[in-house]
């Protein structure tokens, strides 16, 4: 079984400030909104970890952000509007079919570099001899399980020495 993480991020779309000078910078024209796990774009909601968050976050380098307790973490942002409530997975060996819970629908892949979670996919300035940007989907994801393995990999081969090609690859569920 999968293990699932729970995030709270700020929504990005047309109804934000910096919506045209992002979609004119990244040439993601087809974005309806952006849903990624890129802190620079949708940062969580919770940036300041409580002292009773740490028996419910995930306490890894760079993931303390992410909640293991989907309740409490449903508590700490029920009076927050405009936010995704997200349920991902990270680098996992399969699509994850039936491991997120009721109400969570699959919105696709990110690939979100090890140090520091910037997106690949869509904070880079793209990748053009790794994935075009007409790939992504209306919410900037891949979504396929075997082509974002294969992006994974090939950011990973043709970009040794760009510290945005090493990536986790994670699947995320929105909360609808």
């Amino acid at each position: 079984m999968m293990t699932s993480w729970f995030i709270a991020t700020e929504r990005f779309d047309s109804t934000d400030a910096g919506w045209k000078k992002y979609i004119a910078w990244s040439g993601l024209v087809q974005l309806d909104e952006l849903v990624s796990l890129d802190s620079m774009f949708c940062p969580t909601i919770l940036p300041e970890i409580k002292p009773e968050y740490w028996t419910r976050i995930v306490n890894e380098d760079f993931m303390l952000d992410f909640f293991t307790d989907l309740e409490y973490l449903r508590s700490q942002i029920a009076g927050i509007p405009r936010k995704n409530l997200l349920c991902v997975f990270r680098n996992p060996p399969s699509h994850p079919t039936s491991e997120a819970p009721p109400g969570f629908e699959f919105v696709g892949y990110d690939l979100v570099d090890v140090a520091s979670s910037t997106s690949a996919l869509t904070n880079c300035g793209g990748f053009p001899d790794v994935f075009a940007n007409g790939e992504l989907s209306k919410k900037g994801l891949l979504q396929e399980f075997e082509r974002a393995l294969q992006v994974q990999a090939d950011l990973r081969r043709l970009h040794p020495d760009e510290p945005h090609a090493c990536c986790h690859l994670w699947a995320i569920f929105r909360y609808s």
